[in-house]
């Protein structure tokens, strides 16, 4: 492509992306709007009862979810990047793109992805709103690059796919895109992390903690003042933090990486955006100094499925990960240092190892005579 091409392109991203800056940013400012009700005192709570859902739409949902032709080229599905057996994320420090394309963050594991405020690592989706979530995946052109016009003539074209759809809507109904996002949307409201033995003793119940949990759950909410940013039945106080993590070297030493990151920052009108050669976390959404480098507070369910860690993949072992935060973090960062001893290090892992319950058994739809779900080359 010529480098005029190119800059049209990136003119008419830049001009898109100004007309609806301004909404994005105040939708943005609310994961750290001090206006928002918190909990008071914070403290970690159990997962609640399942949601409930229209069973079809969900069943729905389910196909579609691991459908190859809801991307551009039929070569990818959601579950591409967010697989069962990886905890719903991928297993890579970074993300895998679209074909021809790299990602420039971690994907984070979807269990009980209803139950987030915000969504993204930088905050810009409303976790309220799967739907527009699910179009924001499958339309974007870094993530699956599909026109929703053409994903829903896709669906007719399936006859399994239209008996869901019949059952899901009507037997007159015909595939709409919004609806399939609609669908995905209601399975993922299905997808939760498995209870743990401290979810009951979080409601109370009377169960046998193995003396590592409790003593890390006794630091989690006291000397080591976790608690005060991972609340919640996720553990997460849902709001963006700086905690002075350095890029990933890839984001400079590949330059597919590279491109995409400069796409994101010119879709969101981030000033400068050429200049930039660093992930800004919030700043893009919101446009506000002090957001530089934030990232919200990921959820502590099933991290023994979910690594690499944090928003760019630095760490492979939980145990790196609680020395980080112990340390203080990184240049910048809003954490201050906890001086613990070993044993204590290790009652905190134990603790987060305590949260991941047992994967649940997904069952992956049966393709009929249609082309089975293609996850990419690794």
């Amino acid at each position: 492509m010529s480098g005029r091409a190119l800059g049209l392109g990136a003119a008419v991203v830049v001009v898109l992306a100004l007309a609806s800056a301004g909404t994005t940013a105040n939708v943005a400012r609310a994961a750290n709007d001090p206006g928002v009700p918190q909990l008071q005192p914070p403290r970690l709570q159990p997962l609640p009862p399942p949601a409930q859902v229209n069973g079809a739409l969900a069943e729905l949902g389910r196909h579609l979810y691991f459908e190859p032709r809801l991307s551009g080229d039929g070569s990818r599905s959601c579950a591409s990047c967010h697989e069962p057996a990886r905890g719903w994320g991928d297993g890579l420090p970074l993300a895998r793109g679209y074909n021809g394309t790299e990602y420039f963050r971690n994907a984070p594991g979807l269990l009980s992805v209803r139950l987030k405020r915000r969504l993204t690592w930088d905050g810009r989706l409303d976790g309220g709103d799967l739907p527009t979530a699910v179009r924001d995946m499958v339309t974007e052109a870094h993530f699956m690059n599909a026109d929703a016009r053409l994903v829903q003539e896709r669906v007719r074209q399936v006859p399994q796919l239209m008996a869901l759809w019949r059952r899901a809507f009507g037997d007159t109904a015909d595939p709409y895109g919004p609806q399939i996002f609609h669908a995905i949307g209601e399975y993922l409201k299905t997808l939760d992390a498995t209870p743990t033995a401290v979810d009951a003793h979080l409601r109370g119940e009377a169960v046998q903690l193995a003396p590592a949990v409790r003593e890390g759950l006794a630091l989690f909410n006291g000397k080591a003042g976790c608690v005060r940013c991972h609340h919640g039945p996720l553990g997460s106080d849902g709001r963006a933090h700086r905690l002075g993590l350095a890029d990933a070297p890839a984001l400079v030493q590949e330059p597919l990486r590279t491109i995409t990151l400069l796409r994101h920052h010119a879709t969101l009108g981030v000033p400068g955006y050429m200049d930039e050669r660093g992930d800004v976390g919030l700043y893009a959404v919101t446009k506000q100094t002090g957001d530089r480098a934030r990232f919200m507070t990921p959820s502590l369910r099933a991290l023994m499925h979910t690594g690499p860690y944090m928003h760019n993949g630095a760490f492979a072992t939980l145990e790196q990960v609680v020395d980080f935060h112990l340390s203080g973090g990184g240049a910048g960062s809003e954490l201050q240092p906890v001086a613990l001893d070993a044993r204590e290090r290790a009652a905190l892992v134990a603790l987060l190892r305590a949260l991941s319950g047992a994967p649940a058994p997904v069952h992956e739809p049966v393709p009929g005579d249609y082309a089975p779900v293609s996850r990419g080359q690794r």
